[in-house]
């Protein structure tokens, strides 16, 4: 297969299965770690980048994984894995670098100097930030749901602010990162796997991940076998998925 031709995006979003089996052969680790640097460019809420990738080469490791993930082949035969996690417990570190960066393109300037919209920016993870992120064994998070609730009866106003909510905000930005990982080794003409079926406590404990972390999903990578897929794509027809308003 020529590896050497990039798809453009909607080659690669076509292209792109989940594969079951993959070829037992070398993969190009550089190009891997390449497209997990795409993964970082993913939107996120709020830029807050509550992520980390863990790009697994070492086949012992992947050994390990595999018997953690139930032995499945796209586990078993991938010649690399990456493990995408959410660390919603690293707020406080991702606000503060948030705020220095924003200071530093601000010009290091007395606050007096700020604009408004530049105040704004600041205010947003100093205050705005905190409020929705703060918790305390999600006590504060229900008591500023249900002010949320009463507060909307009256304006709009943001909802989802208990603990679980934020997890879920964490979550939904580390699968956009994964897919931004999976469509970049399309392009490539990599193939990938995400994989959601696995004990994530034995994955935590390989991977020596502190337990406020969480497992977003793992990925088999490489390329496809001949039998790597399954069977043909199914979806759902479009017209009963799509609603113009």
């Amino acid at each position: 297969m020529d590896l050497s031709t990039e798809k453009s995006v909607s080659e690669a979003i076509k292209y792109r299965r989940s594969v079951r089996v993959f070829k037992n052969e070398a993969i190009d680790i550089q190009k891997v770690k390449d497209c997990i640097q795409l993964a970082a460019l993913a939107p996120t809420s709020s830029n807050m980048q509550l992520w980390e990738f863990y790009h697994v080469v070492s086949p012992d490791c992947i050994e390990q994984i595999a018997k953690a993930s139930f032995d499945q082949n796209a586990a078993k035969t991938a010649q690399q894995l990456v493990i995408v996690v959410t660390r919603k417990d690293l707020w406080r570190k991702r606000v503060k670098s948030n705020i220095e960066y924003l200071k530093v393109q601000y010009g290091n300037k007395p606050e007096a100097d700020y604009s408004k919209r530049e105040k704004f920016a600041l205010n947003y993870y100093q205050k705005i930030i905190n409020a929705l992120y703060f918790d305390f064994f999600g006590i504060i998070g229900m008591i500023k749901f249900l002010a949320f609730q009463i507060i909307g009866i009256f304006k709009p106003i943001y909802r989802q602010a208990r603990q679980s909510d934020m997890r879920i905000v964490a979550h939904k930005s580390a699968g956009l990162a994964a897919q931004n990982f999976m469509i970049g080794m399309a392009a490539i003409n990599y193939d990938t796997c995400p994989m959601e079926g696995f004990d994530s406590l034995r994955i935590k404990k390989i991977l020596h991940l502190p337990a406020s972390a969480e497992i977003n999903m793992i990925l088999g990578c490489w390329i496809r076998a001949t039998n790597g897929i399954y069977g043909e794509r199914f979806r759902i027809p479009f017209k009963e998925t799509y609603f113009k308003i």
